[in-house]
């Protein structure tokens, strides 16, 4: 996999990053536990495509 098409991935991942988190933010009372266990679970996924 070549560095344009990592930086297109991390790229296109932020969007529900940022979207997914304050979706999660809103359904959970806000609390900010639950978005973080989110974005762990959105990082090691796209980590895990990256490191391939």
């Amino acid at each position: 996999m070549d560095k344009a098409q990592k930086a297109g991935i991390m790229i296109f991942s932020g969007v529900p990053a940022i979207m997914g988190g304050g979706i999660v933010f809103a359904l959970f009372g806000h609390a900010v536990l639950p978005v973080v266990i989110y974005e762990t679970l959105l990082f090691a996924g796209v980590f895990s495509i990256l490191r391939k």
